[in-house]
């Protein structure tokens, strides 16, 4: 992925998937910055010059998994942005961010609060426009009170994940009551709970 490139699904070679999935996991046990070339190499049983013939630096790791991750979210977003702005719009992206946090609570911190992630993503411009594009549609505007909405929605669904006090619901209840819940705050009605 270039700096100019948008966000999308790419398929990998499966030694680079074999690098991500090992790196993913332990970037979500240890983070990002106590994660080596060298241990991503030994979860995966090479050496570390294997890694680095697929890629030459972990920043180019971090971005791979992270656009890898995020990609997940691309036709729903599409979907969304082809409904145009509104309620409907805002209520389709929402229920899949949900179902995929929820779907990967403990990888939810890696890729939203680790630092070394954050500073990459600030300064990535595929995805900051990735990431501009979805607060469109998440938005009911764009003043300032929207952007607090949206950062207040998304520190909201990441904490519900991670918090010790949500470990022992299970995902179907997690994700139904986070989405009602998550609509009020960004004022989409609720609609009837899925069992």
């Amino acid at each position: 992925m270039v700096a100019d490139e948008p966000l999308m699904v790419v398929e990998h070679s499966a030694a680079r998937t074999r690098i991500l999935d090992a790196a993913l996991e332990l970037f979500a046990r240890h983070g990002v910055s106590a994660t080596s070339l060298q241990m991503i190499a030994d979860a995966i049983g090479v050496t570390k010059a294997a890694v680095y013939h697929q890629f030459p630096a972990k920043d180019q790791i971090v971005l791979a998994v992270t656009a890898r991750e995020l990609g997940r979210l691309v036709p729903a977003l599409e979907r969304a942005e082809a409904l145009g702005a509104g309620p409907a719009a805002r209520d389709e992206l929402l229920v899949v961010v949900i179902e995929m946090a929820v779907r990967d609570r403990r990888l939810v911190s890696t890729l939203q609060f680790d630092p070394v992630v954050v500073k990459l993503l600030a300064e990535h411009e595929p995805f900051r426009g990735f990431m501009a594009r979805l607060y469109g549609v998440l938005l009911a505007d764009s003043g300032e009170d929207a952007r607090l909405e949206a950062a207040m929605l998304a520190g909201a669904i990441s904490s519900a994940v991670m918090n010790p006090l949500a470990a022992d619901i299970d995902d179907d209840t997690l994700r139904d009551r986070l989405t009602d819940l998550s609509r009020r705050l960004i004022g989409l009605p609720e609609k009837g709970r899925r069992r």
